[in-house]
């Protein structure tokens, strides 16, 4: 245990100083200067003070208030020397943070009871701390596995809805990460953002609903055919909208709303403006360009500039122009993405 004793008297010092010695696993540091003293007390790791009232510069009691300005030393046990007869500096001293007192003169029996019991106030809150600390990190380690088992569980439904669409695992990748870049740009923090992460690839899971006939036709689908496509959305949020899980929730979300349109004439509600949850906002910029840029069997893929003029076309219309806006202003990271997350036929585009 360390012990700091701060005293302008040399003798006071080495009487403590041993004293403290048959105390045992003790170690004492001692100082003359209080300004010194208060400096160490601050940068170094110390059990117990034991601090003289009387000194020039600084006194005991000027000493503690600033030692107990520090949050690492607020509790730190406190011994202040003084005279029996000062009360009123006792009063002062108990008001600024000290803990217990020595009187002068020093007796042997009384030092070493009292200074005892302040190591094992001490060993007593250290000891509390680290279990404190050891249980926090067993609930981080079990909330990690809730979290990886979680992540495992969406990338494997993600999976599930990828092998009956011909859009391309790149593609999910990409478009999620999309989405987290927007929604990091609109001040999402990083909790929110990494949960888009999570929660963008199953926004069209609703698709394991969907017909093969009218999922896998190679050309443009019939306006018969596009309204049992558009049932996905609901479907999607039919599946996941339940769960207890908030990337799970978010998901949910997402499905039901990354088709409505700004001006009110997505689907499958019809909503407009901020009506429309942000995340879903978010998802339609980010799953259109990249839909856009990407070759489909019945269409090739269209150029970058030809994709973002388009974009900027449905800014207010089919787009939140604050989502839009954002992923302009992102645009080298969003191509950097592309350019990470390439299916291996889309190299030469």
């Amino acid at each position: 245990m360390n012990v700091c004793i701060v005293d302008d008297a040399t003798i006071n010092l080495t009487l403590m100083e041993a004293l403290i010695a048959h105390i045992g696993n003790c170690r004492a540091t001692c100082f003359s200067q209080p300004i010194s003293a208060l400096q160490f007390c601050i940068d170094e790791p110390i059990d117990l003070l034991i601090v003289d009232y009387m000194m020039p510069e600084l006194d005991g009691i000027e000493f503690i208030k600033r030692l107990r300005t520090t949050e690492q030393r607020r509790e730190v046990p406190i011994l202040m020397v003084t005279a029996d007869h000062e009360k009123e500096v006792r009063h002062r001293a108990l008001q600024s943070g000290a803990t217990d007192f020595l009187t002068k003169p020093l007796d042997r029996i009384e030092f070493i009871s009292r200074v005892r019991n302040m190591l094992d106030i001490r060993r007593s809150h250290v000891l509390l701390a680290d279990r404190a600390a050891m249980l926090a990190e067993e609930v981080r380690k079990a909330t990690a596995e809730i979290f990886a088992r979680e992540r495992e569980a969406v990338f494997r439904l993600s999976k599930a809805a990828e092998f009956r669409d011909p859009e391309t695992g790149a593609h999910i990748l990409r478009m999620a990460h999309y989405s987290e870049l927007i929604a990091r740009h609109l001040g999402w923090n990083d909790g929110r953002a990494e949960m888009m992460l999570q929660a963008a690839p199953m926004h069209d899971v609703g698709k394991l609903g969907t017909p093969d006939y009218i999922l896998l036709k190679p050309s443009r689908l019939s306006p018969e055919e596009f309204e049992v496509m558009k049932r996905h959305a609901v479907i999607g949020w039919e599946i996941l909208r339940d769960s207890a899980s908030p990337v799970l929730q978010m998901a949910a979300e997402i499905a039901i709303s990354h088709h409505e349109k700004f001006d009110g004439n997505g689907y499958p509600r019809g909503l407009a403006g901020d009506a429309i949850p942000q995340s879903g906002r978010i998802v339609a910029v980010a799953d259109v360009f990249d839909a856009l840029t990407s070759a489909r069997p019945y269409k090739p893929a269209w150029t970058v500039e030809r994709a973002l003029a388009q974009l900027t076309d449905q800014r207010g219309r089919h787009f939140d122009p604050t989502c839009v806006d954002a992923f302009m202003a992102e645009l080298d990271t969003v191509l950097a993405i592309r350019d990470r997350y390439q299916d291996p036929e889309e190299d030469d585009q």
